[in-house]
């Protein structure tokens, strides 16, 4: 009751404040925002790498000048379908990641996260995405400078002795081979310093998961498998596909396909704690090394199967239709081959 009074009073705080975007103001934004459009569908349907390029530069610049705008933090870009922008739960941020292809086997994330000023004036601190230069993306605390990328589309707030963390869930359309989806948690520090990652995921190693010590999770799985990680609001949990390996190759990540069971996270103490049996479970903390990260022995309650209303927890590969583009390119590629 206390956590729905809690989003109650955000989302009245939030209409509130809303309105001071005036009217002007509202009108000049929808103005700078039909003027990003082009940009934005082509920074992902173009055919020519120099030419997604040149859209995400004017894009950029198109979206800096319009958040310029006072209280700009309140408008949302609705006509603008190829970014993510997602609200805090508390509205204290706004984060927008994109993405850019520069050929079939490399695609980049960018990003920038508008903090909510009490003025309406533009604080905003730009992503650079480094996973192209980094051999273990799980392997630290990262910055801003320093950003394993990915398109987010859930923000789950939590909390833990009066501190915030914001978990991401984010797509990556990793390579020619594979795609990527991410677990990232988001904290800032008394600075208002944004940082990612920490050792806040719990569960053994095993040949599919990232290996312990892991810093932000992630399953990497088949091009044309459709793995999900969504998070249940009911339950609590994080959900996400068991993967198999098609060929028997699990070190080989693009044969790994899920097996129609589940995994998930549930958030205990500061810590999302694996839940190898995912609908009937049992959360039990007694034994569990903050340390090395063994996760509590699920307890089964019933051998039924998962109920059809839980299973159907789900979420698009790539709610932006990246990989609809991508492949609307590589159609028209072959025929021009053939």
């Amino acid at each position: 009751m206390k956590i729905f009074f809690s989003w109650l009073l955000s989302i009245i705080s939030f209409t509130v404040v809303a309105q001071k975007l005036t009217t002007e103001n509202k009108q000049l934004l929808n103005n700078l925002e039909k003027e990003m459009i082009p940009f934005a569908r082509n920074m992902v349907m173009a055919d020519d790498v120099v030419d997604r390029y040149r859209a995400d530069s004017n894009f950029t610049r198109g979206l800096v000048k319009a958040l310029k705008t006072p209280y700009s933090f309140y408008y949302n870009f609705d006509s603008i379908n190829t970014i993510s922008k997602l609200y805090a739960p508390d509205s204290t941020f706004k984060i927008f990641t994109w993405q850019l292809e520069k050929d079939y086997s490399s695609v980049r994330q960018k990003g920038a996260i508008q903090l909510n000023t009490h003025d309406g004036s533009l604080k905003l601190i730009p992503l650079f995405d480094a996973s192209d230069d980094t051999e273990n993306p799980v392997d630290s605390i990262r910055n801003t400078n320093r950003w394993i990328g990915a398109l987010y589309y859930k923000i789950i707030l939590t909390t833990y002795q009066n501190k915030k963390y914001y978990t991401l869930i984010g797509f990556d359309e990793n390579n020619e081979k594979s795609n990527k989806k991410w677990i990232d948690v988001l904290t800032f520090d008394n600075n208002g310093t944004p940082k990612f990652g920490g050792r806040y995921f719990q569960y053994p190693n095993d040949e599919l998961k990232p290996k312990q010590p892991a810093f932000r999770f992630c399953i990497e799985y088949k091009k044309d498998a459709r793995a999900r990680v969504t998070y249940d609001e009911e339950m609590g949990i994080i959900v996400f596909d068991h993967l198999i390996s098609e060929g028997n190759t699990p070190e080989q990540k693009q044969t790994l396909i899920p097996d129609g069971d589940f995994e998930g996270f549930k958030w205990v103490d500061a810590h999302w704690v694996h839940i190898n049996k995912l609908f009937d479970y049992k959360v039990d903390l007694n034994g569990v090394d903050p340390i090395i990260g063994n996760p509590p022995v699920p307890k089964p309650l019933t051998d039924s199967k998962p109920s059809k209303k839980k299973q159907k927890a789900t979420d698009d590969d790539n709610p932006y239709k990246v990989n609809d583009n991508k492949r609307k390119r590589e159609d028209k590629r072959q025929q021009e081959e053939y």
